[in-house]
C-alpha cells in the first residue's frame, strides 16, 4: 500500500486515526500533545487520560477521537536522549503499527516522532519514520501519511520555493532558446574529485554504477546512507550497484543521496545517458536543489507536487 507524506495541520486530517506524540503523564504536553487535546476537546480527553493513568516509554494506547474528524487517537509515548536511542523510536513505530494492524485501521497521520519537544533532529526523524513506515506499507493495506512540517520547517520551505520560483523562471526555457543550453558534459569532474590526471584517467570509462561508488567512497558515506538519503528502495540500489541502467528520476535521487555537488551530478547523469535540462521542470527543481547543496528528498517532493508534476514518493 503507498504511503505519502504532506505538509499539514495534523487535527486537520481526514483519516480514521491520528497518532499523538504523548506525555507518560496524564497531562497535557508541548508540541503535538497541545494542539491535538485542544482540536479533541481538552476536558474530555484529558478525563479519559486521567482514567488511564501513567505509561512507560515507547508505550501505545488508544483513545476516542472526541471533537476531531477521526475515530481515533492513537498515543504513543516518545523518546529521546541522543542516537544511542533512536532503537527506542523506532519501537514507538513499530508498537503503534501494531495496535493499528490490530484494530483494522485503514488509515492513519503521523507527526514525526519525537522531533518536538523531545527534540530528535529532523534528519534522524524522517529517516526513521520512513524506514518504519516502508516496512510495514509493503505488507499491509493502510494508508499512512507522514504530517511533518511544523512552522519552522514551513518558513524554511517558504524560503527554498521562493527561490525556486526565481530559479526556474532564469530556467525554465523557450525550445527555440535551448541550443544555447545544450552542451557536452566535461569528462572530468570538479570540487571534491582529485585533481591528479591518473584518478581521472582511471574512471574515464566507467559505468553509472562503477561511478556512482567510486564518488559514494570519496564522499566517505555507506551505501546504506546514500540510498535511504535518497528514498531509493534497497533492492533497487543493490540492482543497480551491480550493473543495472537506472531511471533518470532514480538517477536523479541518487546524486541527492549522495550528496553530490552539481559538477558530480551532471557527470554521474552523463554515465547514463543523462542531462538536465533547461525546458524540463523536474530537472530544474532536482538541479537547483543540488546546485544549492539542499539534500532533502522530502523538500524536493513537496516541490515536485506543489508545482503539478509527478512525486516520487507514492
Amino acid at each position: 500500500m503507498p504511503y505519502k507524506i504532506i505538509r499539514n495541520d495534523i487535527t486537520k486530517m481526514h483519516v480514521e486515526c491520528i497518532v499523538n506524540t504523548a506525555n507518560p503523564y496524564p497531562a497535557i504536553g508541548d508540541g503535538c500533545d497541545s494542539a491535538i487535546y485542544h482540536a479533541a476537546g481538552s476536558s474530555e480527553l484529558l478525563a479519559y487520560r486521567n482514567a488511564l493513568g501513567k505509561f512507560e516509554e515507547c508505550d501505545v494506547f488508544l483513545t476516542p477521537g472526541f471533537a476531531l474528524d477521526c475515530q481515533y487517537i492513537l498515543h504513543v509515548v516518545s523518546y529521546y536522549e541522543g542516537e544511542q536511542t533512536n532503537a527506542l523510536i523506532h519501537q514507538c513505530y513499530q508498537n503503534a503499527f501494531q495496535v493499528i494492524e490490530e484494530n483494522n485501521i485503514k488509515s492513519v497521520a503521523f507527526p514525526l516522532i519525537s522531533t518536538g519537544s523531545y527534540r530528535c533532529p529532523k534528519e534522524i526523524g524522517f529517516r526513521i519514520a520512513l524506514e518504519e513506515i516502508q516496512t510495514f506499507t509493503s505488507q499491509h493495506d493502510v494508508m499512512v501519511y507522514l504530517v511533518v512540517f511544523d512552522q519552522e520547517s514551513t518558513n524554511i520551505s517558504k524560503q527554498i520555493a521562493a527561490h525556486l520560483e526565481e530559479y526556474i523562471t532564469d530556467y525554465y526555457v523557450e525550445d527555440a532558446l535551448l541550443e544555447e543550453y545544450c552542451y557536452a558534459m566535461p569528462a572530468s569532474v570538479k570540487g571534491s574529485i582529485p585533481d591528479s590526471l591518473e584518478e581521472r584517467l582511471m574512471h574515464t570509462s566507467d559505468t553509472f554504477s562503477e561511478y556512482l561508488l567510486y564518488l559514494i567512497s570519496l564522499k566517505g558515506l555507506s551505501y546504506p546512507e546514500v540510498y535511504k538519503n535518497a528514498l531509493v528502495d534497497k533492492k533497487l540500489f543493490s540492482k543497480i550497484k551491480n550493473g543495472s541502467h537506472p531511471g533518470k528520476i532514480v538517477a536523479q535521487c541518487l546524486c541527492v543521496g549522495a550528496h553530490l555537488n552539481l559538477d558530480e551530478a551532471k557527470e554521474l547523469l552523463s554515465r547514463a545517458g543523462y542531462a538536465f535540462s533547461p525546458s524540463d521542470k523536474t530537472d530544474i527543481i532536482f538541479q537547483y536543489f543540488i546546485e544549492n547543496e539542499i539534500y532533502d528528498m522530502i523538500e524536493i517532493d513537496i516541490q515536485l507536487e506543489e508545482h503539478g508534476l509527478p512525486y516520487i514518493i507514492k
